[in-house]
C-alpha cells in the first residue's frame, strides 16, 4: 500500500509541474506574440517615407549632379546636402526638381545627401498665402 501512496504522490507532483510548465509556456508565448506586434507595428513606419526617385550624373563640366523625382499625389519638402551646405525647396506632386550640382570634380553621388517629407507635417515651409 505504501508503495501506490508513493506513486500517487510522485504522479501528483509531475501533474502539478506538467500544469505550471503549460502556464509558464503560454506566458512565454504571449510574450513573444507581444513583441512580434511590436516589431510589426514600428517596421510599418518604415513605410511612411514618400516615394521619391533619385538621379545621380555627371555634367559636361564632370560635376556630380542629383535631381529628385516625387512620386506621390503630395507636395514634399526636400533637401539636397552636400559638404555639409543644404539646399531646401518644395517638390509639386509628380514633378521632378532641377538638377543640383557640386562645385568640385572630386564629389560622387556618395558626397550627396537627401531628403524629402510631405509638406503638410512641416508648417514652417508652407508658403503664408496658402
Amino acid at each position: 500500500m505504501q508503495n501506490n501512496g508513493a506513486i500517487y504522490v510522485l504522479g501528483k507532483l509531475v501533474m502539478i509541474n506538467n500544469v505550471c510548465k503549460k502556464g509558464l509556456y503560454s506566458k512565454i508565448m504571449l510574450f513573444k506574440v507581444f513583441i512580434f506586434f511590436n516589431a510589426l507595428l514600428l517596421s510599418l513606419s518604415v513605410f511612411s517615407q514618400p516615394k521619391t526617385i533619385i538621379k545621380h550624373q555627371r555634367n559636361d563640366q564632370n560635376l556630380a549632379e542629383i535631381q529628385i523625382t516625387n512620386q506621390t499625389i503630395d507636395a514634399l519638402i526636400c533637401y539636397v546636402a552636400i559638404d555639409g551646405h543644404k539646399i531646401y525647396f518644395r517638390l509639386q506632386a509628380r514633378e521632378s526638381s532641377v538638377w543640383y550640382k557640386a562645385t568640385d570634380p572630386r564629389y560622387n553621388y556618395k558626397n550627396f545627401s537627401t531628403w524629402c517629407d510631405y509638406l503638410s507635417l512641416h508648417e514652417k515651409y508652407i508658403p503664408k498665402g496658402i
